[in-house]
């Protein structure tokens, strides 16, 4: 445990006297990985437009469709999967700030974000020297269409306007390559231009072509959750995510896949916590649409780490039960909910703390709410863990992962980028 002076103690309730301030600038969220991969993709985009003027106007599009295809192509589910299996190869002897960097493999949003934003760019240097003309309008036209999907990519939209996000950015993405595709052709391109977008094409499209309606068996132990079964030929790998539906053109909501080991199939812990939720829970559909390619979360660097602390609140806990039922890493929960067993059902708290028998259940009905980061810290502290992995709202979330990392612990939460 790290000391500190009994002033700082006081001050601190107990925790870790923060990092000097050049390092705990580091930890702000202004600069976490995923700001700074989109960053270094800007600065390498100037530092090469800078090495290569000037730039001719094949070299403008040659950047543009990489850019672009660099922001399409790192979201896709199997490359997702390939980054997740390389960063969590690294071994638990190596280096704990390695594996802290390595832990952080989900921020590779930024890459997208930077991608989108320096093709745009090129893009646009493209457009305006093209001459007026049939391959200027649809430039033109593809340049607002791009304009619109990255306004209303910005936090202030998504956050408020989530579903209409969700919506712009499919169906504009999908006219955008169709423009890009007309503007490419009309522009008599080569060999490898119509290569790169026939593999960003069927990016786009390989999820959608595994596109089917299953059956599900929802169980409802509270109006506030249903657990959702599924065995419709697929066992999933724990950690990873499945996208649902019930109308696929409108909108998708992806959770946590709880696969029992030994046991086909899997289970989604889905909590009340919207409109499409709610309606969810009180309608109980009998099948529902699934797509994609089930996609490795955040709690998957566990591996990274010799023992780790998972922290969640509510429903925070499905996406930690398939890695707690797996017993890949030594773990201790700490879980803070509403009323457990009226809420989640007695079978699911008891095979919680069947393979948690150590966990703190934290009721909040009862104790009111605690103090995250501490109990946090706690737990880290008493059982020698490597790393914390948080499972929460977006608020509490980042109360944990930044009260701790400028502290100097590993941890590591969602930071709800798509």
């Amino acid at each position: 445990m790290t000391t500190s002076p009994p002033r700082a103690r006081q001050d601190t309730g107990g925790l870790p006297p923060l990092l000097p301030a050049a390092r705990r600038a580091l930890k702000h969220p202004a600069l976490m990985h995923y700001n700074r991969l989109a960053a270094l993709v800007l600065l390498a985009n100037a530092a090469f437009a800078v090495a290569c003027r000037p730039l001719a106007t094949p070299t403008l599009g040659h950047a543009a469709l990489a850019n672009l295809a660099l922001a399409v192509l790192i979201r896709q589910q199997y490359v997702i999967n390939l980054l997740f299996r390389l960063a969590t190869a690294a071994p638990t002897t190596w280096p704990l700030k390695v594996r802290w960097t390595l832990g952080k493999v989900y921020h590779f949003g930024g890459l997208h974000v930077g991608g989108a934003l320096a093709g745009t760019a090129w893009f646009l240097a493209l457009t305006i020297s093209t001459p007026d003309g049939a391959l200027a309008a649809v430039g033109w036209s593809l340049l607002a269409l791009l304009a619109l999907v990255i306004a209303t990519a910005l936090p202030p939209f998504r956050a408020r306007h989530h579903d209409r996000f969700e919506r712009i950015h499919r169906f504009g993405g999908w006219a955008a390559l169709a423009l890009f595709w007309t503007h490419t052709l009309l522009a008599s391109p080569g060999p490898w231009q119509v290569g790169v977008l026939a593999v960003v094409t069927f990016s786009v499209a390989l999820p959608w072509l595994r596109l089917r309606k299953v059956d599900v068996r929802l169980e409802r132990p509270s109006p506030h959750v249903v657990l959702a079964r599924f065995d419709h030929g697929e066992t999933p790998f724990a950690g990873s995510s499945t996208a649902i539906s019930r109308s696929p053109l409108k909108e998708w909501h992806s959770f946590a896949n709880v696969p029992a080991p030994g046991e086909s199939g899997f289970r989604l812990t889905i909590s009340r916590a919207g409109d499409w939720t709610g309606s969810f829970i009180d309608d109980l559909p009998e099948q529902v649409w699934v797509k994609g390619i089930t996609t490795a979360g955040v709690a998957n660097i566990e591996v990274l780490f010799r023992k780790v602390v998972y922290v969640a609140t509510g429903s925070g806990i499905g996406p930690c039960l398939p890695h707690l039922l797996a017993a890949e890493v030594p773990s201790r929960l700490v879980w803070a909910t509403r009323d457990p067993r009226a809420t989640y059902g007695d079978a699911l708290v008891d095979e919680i703390l069947a393979v948690q028998p150590h966990a703190l259940v934290w009721d909040t009905s009862r104790h009111g709410k605690p103090d995250m980061v501490r109990l946090a810290h706690e737990a880290y502290r008493d059982f020698g863990a490597e790393a914390v992995i948080c499972i929460s709202n977006k608020r509490l979330t980042w109360q944990v992962v930044h009260g701790l990392e400028r502290r100097g612990i590993p941890a590591y939460g969602a930071i709800w980028d798509s």
